[in-house]
């Protein structure tokens, strides 16, 4: 099997394309959840800091700074008061007032202060880059301003009259923690997706065992073990009920071959007794010289083996016309009970050589069937009736409806079937001792079954020792 064709590794390929997708969208919103936290942190404590030394470097009424909070709150609208005068301050006195914002840590906080339009700092933390410089900002632009500039994080604020004061800290740390960070949620996210797909792929084992199995037996039986059956323990499932289905199916397959296999052997035999006939009459014919008479009563008997084997030719073919659903019925409204009177009166001659009487109930019912079909079928329970009854017995026909359907009903009063018989009286070429010698091909009522299914209707049969049989044709109306 192709890795392509695979179903399994279908199933697990869409899996772990599907949960690889959600792992990735994870991982990076919890990354970004985190880092960007970490600046929002980073850049309160910067503006805080930025606010402070405004504070303890100018003589400001900045609006919006007059609370700690408002400082926090509003640390982009930090502004010197129009009016207001700054004195001239000492670098000794900056550095002085500035001392407890200094720190030697590398990845601490820093900060550095440029009085007027100087370019070089007047005080700057010992921990500061080195590459640090000026910001450039606009002429009176005294807003607060937020930056990274390489692993640095820096906010900036201006005076009015130039003076800038900047505070920034190292994300060296930041970004190690972030990295160490994002390694943990892949190798998590690699560590879900690999019990996921463990996990999927037994689960998916599991699922697909059943159809192995399946397969297996399926394949076991095509190979002449029609016997055998999928073992089933969940039949809830959908695949404990697609095997019940195919134990179903399998069941009928080998009771078709068996039935198949009988009537080959039955036809075998059926159609051997006259060929046996023919090929012994013929040798006798010609063992020697015989007169006229003798070749005419000779030809005769032939005839006669030939038109039996005719007839039971067209019986198998009108049978196999039916089984494959070539047989076309034509429907047309015709009243049943005229129908069955017309047979009564083709097998009255016989009942009457035996003292049987036929006694009718037979109500106008008109329906749609193939006349000469159901005419086929009424004849032959009447024929059967008559064949297997005791002498001056009874035969009774009648017709009634039930709902939606017309039954016609056929009883006699002969000896019955016997209960071993009588689940195989529709079998082809099953037949009854009795009725071996009776001639028929045992072919009558396994037509009359197949042409009352054609028309959707059934046929049944209830006997009980010594007191007769009764045939049950229902067609629908």
């Amino acid at each position: 099997m192709k890795f392509t064709k695979s179903i399994r590794w279908r199933l697990l390929l869409w899996i772990a394309l599907f949960l690889s997708l959600v792992l990735a969208a994870l991982v990076f919103a919890a990354f970004e959840i985190y880092f960007i936290g970490r600046l929002d942190r980073i850049d309160v404590e910067l503006n805080r800091r930025t606010v402070a030394i405004s504070r303890a470097l100018f003589t400001q009424k900045a609006v919006g700074i007059e609370t700690e909070s408002a400082d926090l709150a509003n640390a982009d609208a930090i502004q010197t008061a129009e009016t207001a005068q700054t004195a001239d301050l000492d670098p000794k006195k900056i550095t002085a007032s500035l001392r407890r914002f200094q720190s030697v840590d590398p990845n601490g906080f820093y900060s550095a202060v440029w009085l007027l339009k100087d370019t070089d700092p007047t005080f700057i933390s010992a921990n500061a880059p080195d590459d640090l410089s000026r910001p450039r900002l606009a002429t009176r632009d005294t807003s607060t301003y937020t930056r990274t500039r390489g692993d640095y994080r820096e906010t900036f604020h201006a005076t009015e009259r130039g003076d800038c004061v900047l505070t920034g800290h190292s994300l060296a740390m930041e970004n190690a923690n972030a990295q160490r960070i994002l390694f943990w949620l892949v190798f998590g996210s690699l560590t879900v997706l690999g019990l996921g797909l463990g996990g999927a792929s037994f689960i998916i084992g599991q699922a697909l065992r059943p159809v192995e199995k399946i397969g297996a037996a399926a394949q076991h039986i095509a190979n002449g073990h029609l016997s055998e059956r999928i073992p089933a323990k969940e039949t809830d499932s959908e695949l404990g009920q697609l095997a019940a289905v195919l134990n179903s199916t399998f069941a009928r397959l080998e009771t078709a071959f068996a039935q198949q296999k009988r009537f080959t052997a039955d036809a075998a035999h059926e159609l051997r007794t006259p060929l046996t006939v023919l090929i012994t009459e013929a040798q006798l014919t010609l063992s020697r010289e015989r007169s006229t008479a003798e070749y005419k009563e000779s030809m005769a008997a032939s005839l006669e083996t030939a038109q039996q084997m005719r007839k039971l030719a067209n019986l198998l073919l009108e049978l196999s016309r039916f089984d494959a659903g070539q047989e076309k019925l034509e429907r047309e409204p015709t009243d049943l009970a005229a129908l069955a009177r017309e047979c009564v009166k083709l097998v009255t001659p016989l009942a009457d050589e035996r003292g049987i009487r036929i006694h009718t109930d037979l109500p106008a019912t008109t329906i749609e069937v193939d006349a000469a079909r159901i005419r086929q079928i009424v004849t032959n329970l009447l024929t059967n009736a008559v064949r297997y009854n005791r002498d001056n017995g009874g035969i009774f026909i009648t017709i009634q409806k039930e709902e939606h359907l017309v039954v016609l009903a056929v009883a006699d009063t002969g000896n019955g079937i016997s209960t071993t018989d009588l689940p195989r009286v529709f079998e082809r070429f099953y037949r009854a001792d009795k009725s071996r010698a009776s001639g028929g091909s045992g072919l009558g009522l396994a037509i009359s079954k197949a042409i009352a299914e054609a028309h959707g209707g059934t046929i049944e049969v209830s006997s009980e020792a010594g007191r007769g049989s009764i045939f049950t044709l229902r067609l629908p109306v």
